[in-house]
């Protein structure tokens, strides 16, 4: 008896003395397909796996396609802690935080490697603190190139693009396509396909991932691709709920904080292969496969400056001084 009781008395001495943590489950949501190879699905999912395989106790559920809440709904949600985690196009959250469209303005990243040093800079800090004060904390930066496609015809040059109805992504390219006399349709980029076929739209702008995730492919007869003169980079990192991060344990932090820096490398290496996918995919489907020229880029850009960057100059609070510090990242 006196045996027995010393065995259960060391069994719990030594349980007392291996950490335990409390079970905690996250819910991430986004909008893009799942186990599809879309590598912003993919880094959420590299994510959940590093956190599990930490043994600390963090679990993360993911639920992608908007099966948890729509592309638009994930900011406000995250922002008021109902959901945990997403990955997110962060200009579409630029109607609650205005100096997010600086994530999607006109021509401000030239390639991968320049969005590679941005992410270094004083302005992708700020953008951090813009998160971090309204709700939401910026575990892995990914910026994503992409181009135009059109059921009409190549949008090359600015005049190209007048008379069709675009879906634009953010108020920075709404301005610009405006300007050089597109109509705008909004919508996340889930619904451009529907948008598409049902006569909605005649074109559109996105991410290389998105065009072939979403299979425009089908819809289109011309695709822009970003080539040697990329006009569109969109900012779309992984966040997490403010109030989420702060009730984990240290050690979950720690794992949460590691497995997002895997992730974010994952992306840097994928990011730029989702142009040669994209190409190859819609040359297969019969699209035609152009690209811009310098001078159709500099044309744009004249018509950016004229409207996008004017506007958020003069109209974003502090617009000015945080274009100043993307556009000194050379």
């Amino acid at each position: 008896m006196k045996a027995l009781f010393r065995t259960s008395v060391a069994a719990a001495l030594l349980a007392a003395s291996i950490p335990t943590f409390a079970e905690t489950v996250l819910r991430a949501s986004h909008q893009f397909p799942g186990n599809q190879g879309d590598p912003r699905d993919e880094m959420v999912q590299i994510i959940a796996r590093e956190v599990e395989n930490a043994g600390v106790g963090l679990k993360i559920q993911i639920f992608p396609a908007s099966s948890l809440y729509k592309a638009n709904e994930q900011w406000g949600a995250l922002t008021r802690g109902q959901l945990d985690m997403t990955a997110l196009p962060l200009d579409y959250a630029s109607g609650r935080v205005p100096q997010f469209s600086a994530t999607l303005m006109p021509g401000l990243v030239q390639n991968y490697a320049h969005a590679e040093r941005l992410n270094q800079s004083d302005f992708i800090k700020e953008i951090h603190a813009l998160a971090e004060k309204n709700g939401a904390i910026i575990l892995a930066n990914a910026w994503l190139a992409g181009g135009f496609a059109s059921k009409a015809s190549c949008i090359t040059a600015p005049e190209t693009i007048k008379g069709q109805v675009i879906r634009a992504a953010g108020p920075a390219f709404e301005n610009m396509l405006a300007a050089a006399g597109a109509s705008i349709s909004s919508m996340p980029s889930s619904e451009i396909y529907t948008g598409m076929q049902t006569g909605v739209l005649d074109a559109a702008n996105t991410s290389n991932d998105s065009f072939v995730s979403y299979r425009l492919y089908e819809q289109v007869k011309c695709l822009t691709a970003p080539g040697e003169n990329a006009l569109w980079f969109m900012y779309e990192p992984v966040l997490i709920s403010k109030r989420t991060f702060e009730r984990l344990t240290p050690e979950q932090k720690e794992a949460l904080l590691a497995a997002a820096k895997k992730a974010e490398a994952y992306f840097a290496e994928e990011g730029p292969k989702g142009e040669q996918r994209m190409t190859d995919t819609f040359t297969k489907a019969g699209v035609k496969v152009v690209s811009l020229s310098k001078d159709e880029h500099a044309a744009w850009m004249e018509v950016a400056r004229e409207s996008s960057y004017k506007y958020f100059a003069e109209k974003v609070k502090g617009g000015q001084e945080l274009l100043d510090k993307a556009l000194a990242v050379k």
